[in-house]
């Protein structure tokens, strides 16, 4: 079994502490949060210890890996103590919102074995990781587009805005390592356009953006178009499509059933999408902690790592980049 501590008992922290706490070949040891009430309240529901600082985790021989879950500006510093007391790390994205920062994150850490693994979750979902899988095949061809649709079914609070990063260090981080995992290749290009349509008095003031396009090009010639919103009013839109020269691959949107009701005046009325990260990518959860676990069991490289975080973070600075100039970004010119 292998023992996992949990660090930043929040939303996705707890919800992370209770699927350690069910998996098959793990057990979760120990929870951590600067604010003790929050530990607590999840050891209450899992059983676990909670551990008084992020010291006494890493120290702590009853600890075999961690899972760093806590506040972004945190995530750098946490993840080079656990690197040091030779703790195995699943750090939730991003590394940082500063790119210099994770450059030396990489600096610090370069040349461990250990496995570290990023939070880039939809990798696992059963849908977009069948379409990369499609790609892969060949089953269309050669790849030509890809297109990740993203909308949040609602505009986060203030306080959680101001501290995000902006849309494309927190929202479409996610959708250009999706970008990546199914081209293939790297994209070299980035057009970037940015709106304020959901709510344009509060993004002027933080400075930020509520709807988003992307964008991008590589080597080859392959496309990636990423389109996010922060607000979708019929729920948490989640989309991929990969179109080849044989044909297309789609992951659509899910719902808690697939059942279509049609009657007079109306027909194909079906229940509304799944409310939002947790439950449309639970799935995708447990998968993940399966890859984590897995790879401290064999202590080889997992399926998405440091270097992936990287460069997401690097596909995001080119994104404002191009907002900021108006022009396409070669990712060279910010990496």
């Amino acid at each position: 079994m292998i023992k996992i501590a949990v660090l930043g008992c929040g939303r996705i922290g707890a919800m992370h502490a209770a699927n350690i706490g069910a998996h098959r070949n793990a057990r979760l040891a120990a929870v951590q949060d600067i604010n003790e009430a929050a530990a607590r309240a999840v050891a209450s529901s899992t059983g676990a210890r909670v551990m008084g600082s992020a010291a006494e985790v890493f120290s702590s021989p009853d600890v075999d890996a961690v899972l760093i879950a806590t506040a972004t500006d945190t995530h750098a510093d946490l993840l080079e103590q656990a690197v040091a007391a030779g703790k195995p790390v699943l750090c939730e994205k991003p590394i940082d919102l500063s790119l210099a920062r994770v450059k030396r994150c990489a600096e610090v850490i370069h040349g461990t074995r250990l496995p570290i693994q990023l939070g880039f979750v939809r990798r696992f979902d059963p849908g977009h990781k069948a379409v990369r899988d499609a790609v892969k095949a060949g089953d269309i061809g050669d790849l030509h587009q890809v297109v990740v649709t993203s909308r949040d079914p609602g505009l986060a609070p203030e306080a959680y805005l101001k501290v995000s990063g902006g849309i494309f260090r927190d929202m479409t981080i996610h959708d250009f390592d999706m970008a990546r995992f199914i081209l293939g290749e790297e994209p070299e290009w980035v057009t970037a356009m940015g709106s304020r349509l959901v709510a344009p008095a509060l993004m002027e003031k933080l400075g930020d953006f509520d709807t988003v396009t992307v964008v991008m090009r590589t080597a080859s010639g392959k496309q990636a178009i990423i389109t996010n919103s922060r607000e979708s009013l019929y729920g948490y839109d989640q989309r991929v499509e990969a179109f080849g020269s044989k044909g297309m691959a789609i992951s659509q949107n899910q719902r808690p059933n697939q059942m279509r009701l049609s009657g007079k005046g109306y027909s194909n009325q079906a229940a509304p999408l799944l409310h939002f990260f947790i439950e449309r990518y639970k799935e995708a959860f447990d998968a993940e902690i399966d890859a984590f676990v897995e790879a401290v069991e064999t202590n080889q490289t997992p399926v998405v790592g440091f270097e992936d975080g990287q460069k997401a973070l690097t596909l995001a600075e080119a994104a404002l980049k191009s907002i900021a100039e108006g022009r396409a970004v070669k990712v060279s010119e910010v990496a």
